[in-house]
Parts: C-alpha cells; sequence; structure tokens
C-alpha cells in the first residue's frame, strides 16, 4: 500500500493550491498534519501564482493499492 498526503491551502490571491507528498506513513495525525502545514506557511518557501500560501484549508491522506496481472 502507498499513502499520500494532499494539502489544500488558500494563497494571497484567495485560490487554492495543493501540496501532495507520497510515501508518507499511514498512520499520520491531525496535529502532525497541523504542525506541517503551519511550518510551511511560516517558512514561506512555495510560490504560486497567486501568491504565498497564507492559510490552510484542508487535507487528506489516501491509500493507493496497485494490483497487478501478468497477461502476456
Amino acid at each position: 500500500m502507498e499513502f499520500s498526503l494532499s494539502m489544500t491551502f488558500l494563497t494571497e490571491g484567495g485560490q487554492k493550491s495543493t501540496l501532495s507528498i507520497s510515501g508518507v506513513k499511514p498512520n499520520l495525525t491531525k496535529d502532525q498534519i497541523n504542525t506541517l502545514m503551519n511550518t510551511i506557511i511560516a517558512k514561506n518557501i512555495f510560490k504560486t501564482n497567486s501568491g504565498d500560501l497564507v492559510k490552510k484549508s484542508g487535507a487528506q491522506v489516501t491509500q493507493r493499492q496497485v494490483t497487478k496481472f501478468d497477461v502476456a
């Protein structure tokens, strides 16, 4: 199983911007995600076309399972 974290932020221009990280631990907590998102906003290291990331909008962890079949 692969898990990915998608974090959605609001920008200075009022637009939504999503940052995704794959390969995260499946047992991330709400507090850990909040801390990460607060750090991303505070460090201001990402730029978007509509300005800096200024506010948290939402987050989700997605589980992905791939089943491969040999059909040859």
